[in-house]
């Protein structure tokens, strides 16, 4: 049969020649679909191997540059942040330390990091005929004033230590002519903001001085006794004054007024000291008290402790003070204490023969405010620096610094960086002794502190 196809029940029929090539057209239908396929998988990975070799497009870039600014902006927002942090913590602080300071509890703790001066770092500015007796420094520490005997006043400029203003001393019987002081000056005091200087003497007469020019302002009469205590309230022209007449009186400096006068005392006022708030602290002498006054509720609390005349007083902060006694002790005191929170006997020795020893008086203290530092003078040729105890319970030497003469005053800087001494031949009060090695002026000792090095080098020792 020639035919191909044979015809069945109307339905077609496929040979077998046809069905072998049919299946194998399929058959490379499938292998050329397939290498296609693979074809196309190849060109697909080809490009992307050959796209990472390729140049950035701007797109990338773009967003290269984008998360750059990014984390630029990131780290000045921390960097603010631990700015803003460490100003918070900083303010937090100096908060701190003013809430301490008006409740008379702050502390610091630098007597640690002070070094004995040079002998050769000290120096000596002279200009007084007669011994010092009194001192001042300006708020901004630049400036210095001091009195003497000879009723002289001078103001000395701290860095180049020259004179820069000199008011001299009268004689006497002169003091409705003279313009000044004409009897021996026995205490000062200068306001918080500089404006006025204020000084007292053997006459019973307050000066007001205009501190920067040295003009006569007002003077001031009342006192029946030698004024031997000023000081200004911190803050205001309100200004104490303690007298032999064993009274306290208050002045309105701004209104040239009297305002009040305070008694208690059974013996001579020997020194008078306040801070900001309204009371001062006295020293009675011979009635071996030393008085808180507060001045608001006219009250005063007393306070017992020394076996002997007390000479000498400074707050080291509003609830806390030291005191000065002829029989050569010093005692740190809390105005919420009736009795001293330390005491320290002969703190500056003992002079004449064996057996015979007497303590060498203590003529001079001073505090440098709100911290654990304070500085004592007598007559035993040394200004002695002293740390106080954690919460003013003991009072431990630190060094001295020799300085010839009778220390009548002593005055440390607002930062501390120098002590001043005013030193004299004689006690500021008699002539019991003359020392003719010394000389009369002022002594400036510079007050070195430790740096990272110094004490690293001492931790490694």
């Amino acid at each position: 049969m020639s035919s191909f196809f044979i015809k069945k029940k109307g339905n077609a029929k496929v040979s077998k020649t046809d069905e072998k090539t049919v299946a194998m057209k399929r058959k490379v239908d499938g292998d050329s679909g397939s290498k296609g396929r693979s074809k196309k998988l190849n060109s697909r990975l080809n490009e992307e191997i050959s796209s990472d070799s390729e140049p950035e497009s701007p797109a990338i870039k773009k967003k290269l540059r984008l998360a750059k600014l990014y984390l630029d902006q990131l780290r000045e927002e921390e960097e603010k942040k631990a700015e803003e942090s460490f100003e918070t913590d900083l303010i937090a602080g100096r908060l701190q330390e003013e809430v301490l300071e008006q409740k008379g509890k702050l502390q610091r703790l630098v007597a640690k990091d002070f070094l004995p001066p040079d002998a050769a770092d000290l120096r000596l500015l002279r200009g007084h005929k007669l011994p010092v007796t009194c001192l001042v420094i300006s708020p901004d520490d630049k400036q210095i004033f001091s009195a003497a005997k000879d009723c002289s006043i001078i103001k000395w400029d701290v860095e180049s230590g020259k004179k820069l203003h000199t008011i001299a001393g009268g004689r006497k019987g002169t003091e409705d002519r003279h313009v000044g002081h004409t009897a021996h000056i026995l205490c000062m005091a200068v306001s918080s903001d500089g404006k006025y200087l204020a000084t007292g003497d053997m006459n019973k007469l307050i000066m007001i001085w205009e501190a920067a020019t040295c003009k006569h302002l007002y003077k001031f009469t009342g006192h029946r006794g030698p004024v031997s205590g000023l000081s200004f309230r911190k803050g205001t022209h309100d200004l104490y004054s303690a007298s032999h007449d064993r009274s306290v009186k208050v002045w309105n400096v701004d209104e040239n007024a009297y305002v009040e006068t305070l008694f208690g005392h059974q013996d001579v006022i020997t020194g008078l000291d306040c801070l900001s708030r309204e009371c001062c602290v006295t020293a009675g002498g011979r009635d071996r008290t030393v008085r808180v006054w507060k001045i608001a509720e006219e009250s005063q609390l007393v306070f017992h402790g020394h076996e002997s005349s007390i000479d000498c007083i400074q707050l080291i902060n509003e609830e806390h003070m030291i005191t000065g006694a002829d029989d050569g002790s010093l005692a740190l005191w809390s105005v919420n204490r009736k009795k001293p929170l330390s005491t320290v006997k002969k703190a500056h020795g003992c002079h004449g023969d064996q057996g015979l020893e007497q303590p060498h008086w203590i003529s001079s203290v001073a505090a440098l405010q709100n911290t654990d530092t304070v500085a004592s003078g007598s007559h035993n040729s040394k200004v002695q620096l002293w740390r106080c105890g954690e919460g003013y319970r003991g009072l431990h030497p630190l060094f001295s610094v020799p300085v010839a003469g009778f220390v009548n005053s002593l005055k440390f800087s607002s930062t501390g960086d120098f002590l001043v001494a005013g030193v004299g031949q004689e006690h500021r009060l008699g002539r019991w002794w003359r020392n003719k090695e010394a000389k009369n002026g002022l002594y400036i000792i510079p007050l070195k502190k430790r740096t990272n090095s110094d004490q690293e080098a001492t931790n490694g020792e």
